[in-house]
This record gives C-alpha cells, structure tokens and sequence, in this order.
C-alpha cells in the first residue's frame, strides 16, 4: 500500500483524501485543526508537515493563504526539515506565482520536487473525482504524480513551466464569476419576465446559452437554494486580485470581468457574500434597476 501526505485537510482536502484513501492508499494528514473526520474515513493524522515529509514521497499540501503555504514549508515544523532526493511536493492551493516558485530552489536543494499545482472544482466536484487537477512545473515529476492523482480525480492536465496551472486557475475562476454573474442575471430576467423556470433551466442548460455554472446554480437561484455553501461569493472574491493582477501584466483588457466584480461587490456591501452559496447572486440582480432607457 503507497503511502502519500496530505498537509491542509480542509474543504477540499477532505474529499481528495477521502477518495485517496477508497483508492487503496495510506494517506497521512495534517491540519492545524481537527483530524476526527480524517481519522474517521481511514486517515492517518500526523503532527507536522515535517512528520509527514519524512514517511512519503509524494506530498500534497493545499493551504489557504501564503502565509500558511511559507510556514508550511519553511516552518519550525516545515517540509523543508525532511525534504529528502526524489520526493515531490504539490502545493494545490491557490498563491501568487513567485510566492509559490520561491519554494523550488529551497527544496532543490535538498533533492526534493516543489511543483505548481491547482484543483479546478468545488468540495462537491472533487467528492465526485469532477474536480482537474493542474500542474505545471518539472515534467517528469508531475508524470510521476499521475497514478497517485488517478487516486482522486479523473482528469489531470500538465500545462506546462511552473506558474502555468496557477495562470489558468485563475483564467478559469474569471470565467466562473462572470458565468455565475451571467446565471443570476438570466434567471432574474426569467422571473421577471413571468417565464416557467424550470422549464427555460431545462431549455437554456441543453441549450446553446448554457454552461456548467448555470446547470449547476440556475435550479438553485430559482429556488432561492443558498444553503449548504458550495462556494460563496467572498471566497471567489479571493481570486479577484490575482486576476486583475495578471491582467495587469499581459496587458489584456477584462470589460466583462470588471463589470462582474463591480456586481460581486454589490453583493459584499448587502451583506450576503460571506454565509451564502454563489447563487445568492440572483438576489444581487433582482435588486437592481435597470438603468438603459
């Protein structure tokens, strides 16, 4: 039975350990937090990222913020302590490029592998092993990543130099908030408009107008389905900056984009980002006026 390292069991951790583990691999996992869900699907919990360095090769780590990322490796605790020859490090959480590529030197030189890696999906989707991995980086290592990535998503796609998969992650969340925008405002459209909704989700989700966003939120916008969050308005939100940073950079023009931000910011002065799902944002739209005459 392999052994692999989880390092950040959290919303999405949870459920690729989990399939990890019903894949017939040993997983060991860390979090600052509680372990007893972890323990109770046949996890292994650990006491340090360092700890878990030391008993495997391969290492996931999926961390909300830099700073976490930083203490995760570099710490008193951190991976760097047991990066050994030929072990590979997957960091799956979403960080500005150069806070993340810092990290492959520091390992290199302990022999080990740091590579640029994001999961495009919800808790939900990576439950259903729907969520894709990215990864981007050396290409043998992330080859030798392949039959442990197998363990819990059906899809991974190598995109190419470090920093790739974290580019298009966030070229794929642009698209998200302005599809989820989109969704909300149709289905606001619809309801005024006195249309049957249920029948224009069936007719515009196998339609040309739909997405996998609509198919997924529009039912719940229609019926005001905000709970259990799948996602929320302020933690795509997050993504926002790293967009526009990187916009910012290659020179590209964002109209649709900035529009959408300017409406999730709607959403955040209302007061509904934090403790709702995404498709609160059919409220945000149903709010407003319309202003072309």
């Amino acid at each position: 039975m392999q052994t692999v390292g989880f390092v950040g069991v959290g919303k999405i951790g949870m459920p690729i350990c989990e399939n990890l583990i019903k894949s017939g691999f040993r997983v060991l996992g860390y979090r600052r937090g509680s372990l007893a869900e972890f323990e109770k699907l046949g996890g292994v919990p650990a006491k340090s990222p360092a700890e878990i360095g030391a008993q495997t090769d391969i290492v996931f780590s999926c961390v909300p913020t830099t700073e976490s990322m930083n203490e995760v490796v570099n710490g008193p605790n951190g991976l760097i302590h047991s990066a050994k020859p030929g072990q590979i490090i997957v960091e799956l959480g979403s960080h500005p490029v150069p806070d993340k590529q810092k990290h492959v030197a520091t390992l290199g030189q302990k022999g080990a592998v740091y590579i640029d890696g994001e999961v495009s999906g919800t808790p939900g989707m990576a439950a259903a092993r729907k969520a894709v991995v990215y990864l981007a980086g050396d290409a043998d290592a992330c080859k030798k990543l392949e039959p442990a990535i197998k363990g819990f998503a059906d899809m991974c796609l190598y995109l190419g130099p470090f920093g790739a998969a974290t580019n298009v992650k966030l070229i794929n969340n642009m698209l998200v908030a302005i599809n989820i925008a989109a969704a909300a405002e149709a289905v606001a459209l619809g309801t005024k408009a006195g249309v049957d909704l249920n029948l224009m989700i069936k007719a515009i989700a196998n339609g040309s107008g739909g997405s996998t966003q609509f198919g997924i939120r529009a039912p719940w916008m229609a019926e005001r389905r905000f709970k259990p969050v799948q996602g929320s308005p302020a933690l795509l939100a997050h993504y926002f900056e790293k967009i526009e940073g990187l916009a910012a950079t290659s020179g590209s023009a964002t109209p649709l984009f900035d529009r959408a931000v300017e409406v999730y910011q709607r959403c955040a002065d209302l007061g509904l980002a934090e403790d709702n799902d995404v498709a609160v944002m059919v409220d945000v739209l149903s709010s407003m006026q319309r202003l072309k005459s």
